[in-house]
């Protein structure tokens, strides 16, 4: 195996891992930013209050888009599976 199928198997990866973590992270990111504007709007300063909502929201994304995130990564598996024998040779 050389350093190009190396470099390319890693970046294959990684960006899988950024494209299945992206939507997770960015309804994180949404609810966040409204409860914060949320605590602005009412000067109500409680640091937990952001806590509950945003695992709520992030529970819902991932029964959502569990579903997708599972068939991508399972298919990246394999895909690398599959073509072991070129890996080892």
């Amino acid at each position: 195996m050389s350093i190009d199928e190396v470099t390319a198997v890693a970046s294959s990866a990684l960006f899988l891992v950024i494209k299945v973590a992206a939507p997770v992270l960015l309804v994180s990111l949404i609810v966040g930013l409204i409860i914060s504007i949320f605590q602005t709007v009412t000067s109500i300063q409680e640091q937990t209050l952001t806590f509950v909502p945003k695992v709520l929201a992030v529970f819902l994304a991932l029964t959502v888009l569990g579903n997708w995130m599972l068939t991508e990564m399972t298919g990246f598996m394999e895909t690398l599976w599959s073509d072991f024998a070129r890996y080892v040779r």
